[in-house]
């Protein structure tokens, strides 16, 4: 078999427009304006309807990687009625705004801009009354681009958290936790400071679920999680002598009380309070079923709520592509299997790369050899870790490929430097700032 025959050519073309069709589906303006729509003076958000005529002032705030593009939709549709805004965003994530301010800030480690604009953000949140109407724009990065620390914690304590929670292994899920309980912002939290006012928030989903007490930490919705789960997050990866000693103290001194938990379901800050999905995971999986679809493959959408630990589902992913290939299950070929979700990389090497890269490597060693399949996994977001790459496209000739340019691919898996792998192979996926996030997108394709 030629390790890079011309179907394989094809066949890594067509991955690649799979994934533009899947991430066209999820592009910030059109899913804000696909659910909210004016009516002289009527704004209608889902199945609700606000008449603006009824608010004295209309402020934006809001936190994320697709909040730019949000916030130029809401321009779009009440630009001149916008009081005030200020939108915290990743470092070049932008969009050319009237009425909103953005702040450009660090993620995913968080920064001093960031707690700077998460400050004034809570600030305006605190000044809007009881007739003002609020309008939220979060979206995937919004928890790091909300860093503002609680009473006692510093910046740079929660930096040093997150980083170690990036390094062990910890889920979404788990690391929002620890944001939100360590944060006078998160979790439920800006929603209190903005009460009474009305307070509408347009989410764009970056986590497994759409769990909203998880997107962004969750900072206009009620929090399910506590201090308790924190500490048993801090004890299942047993890095409570790797963190700040003040973030320990602090989730020690929630528990027994001395600090208020995060507010909780009936709590009178969400009575006014609308939270909106705009976009999903699923929304760009089954977009790229359509594209899939009428590139003439068989495909099946395997989950959009896929998590686990990088190359193991990755193997995963392989073994179904061999068994496509040799017993025509679960569909005959030409094949595409679509999944969708967020994974994460225990780090045990030095090198560089995230968690798509390492997928498409530990993928391209469970496929090398046999017949054709290309693996195409990349972040929505067009950033894949500390990298320029959204990801990396593998194909069954890729390992043969680099061990003839003199490369041990096993090696670069176990240092996680798949960034380095594929750029040597020149199989990086590069997008560039796509300006939305809603986890990531796999593509396996078989002939």
């Amino acid at each position: 078999m030629n390790p890079k025959s011309k179907s394989i050519e094809k066949m890594r073309e067509d991955a690649v427009n799979i994934f533009y069709a899947g991430l066209e589906a999820v592009e910030p303006n059109a899913a804000v304006k696909n659910h909210c729509r004016l009516n002289d003076h009527r704004l209608s958000v889902g199945d609700r309807t606000y008449d603006l005529s009824k608010f004295n002032n209309l402020f934006v705030i809001g936190a994320g990687k697709a909040s730019a593009p949000m916030a130029s939709a809401i321009e779009d549709l009440v630009g001149q009625r916008i009081t005030r805004g200020i939108v915290n965003v990743k470092y070049e994530h932008i969009a050319d705004l009237k009425r909103v301010k953005l702040i450009e800030a660090g993620h995913p480690v968080p920064d001093e801009n960031g707690a700077k604009g998460s400050g004034a953000i809570l600030s305006l949140a605190n000044d809007a009354g009881k007739n003002d109407l609020i309008l939220c724009l979060m979206s995937g990065g919004g928890s790091a681009l909300l860093p503002l620390a609680a009473e006692g914690l510093t910046l740079n304590d929660k930096q040093n958290t997150i980083k170690v929670l990036l390094a062990c292994g910890a889920t979404i899920h788990e690391i929002n936790a620890i944001r939100k309980h360590t944060s006078n912002i998160k979790g439920g939290r800006l929603a209190r400071a903005a009460y009474p006012a009305t307070l509408i928030s347009l989410i764009l989903s970056d986590v497994v679920g759409d769990d909203l007490d998880v997107i962004a930490s969750g900072p206009t919705v009620p929090d399910s999680s506590t201090f308790g789960d924190c500490m048993e997050i801090f004890r299942k990866y047993e890095i409570i002598d790797k963190l700040p000693d003040s973030v320990v103290r602090h989730i020690e001194a929630g528990i027994s009380g001395k600090i208020d938990e995060t507010p909780k379901i009936g709590d009178p800050a969400f009575d006014n309070v609308n939270n909106v999905i705009v976009g999903s995971n699923f929304e760009a999986v089954t977009a790229a079923e359509k594209k899939a679809k009428n590139l003439g493959y068989n495909t099946l959408i395997l989950s959009s709520m896929i998590e686990g630990e990088t190359k193991h589902v990755a193997h995963v992913h392989g073994a179904i592509a061999r068994e496509i290939i040799k017993t025509g299950n679960p569909l005959p070929p030409p094949a595409c299997i679509l999944s969708g979700g967020e994974t994460t990389v225990t780090i045990t090497g030095k090198g560089l790369g995230g968690r798509s890269q390492e997928f498409a490597l530990a993928a391209a060693l469970d496929i090398s050899g046999s017949e054709d399949i290309v693996v195409l996994c990349g972040g929505t977001d067009g950033t894949d870790g500390p990298t320029d790459a959204a990801g990396a496209v593998a194909d069954s000739g890729s390992v043969t490929r680099a061990r003839e340019m003199g490369m041990n691919p096993r090696q670069y898996l176990s240092n996680n430097d798949s960034y380095n792998f594929f750029k040597t192979l020149g199989d990086l996926f590069i997008t560039g700032p796509t300006n939305t996030n809603v986890m990531d997108l796999r593509i396996t394709i078989a002939m």
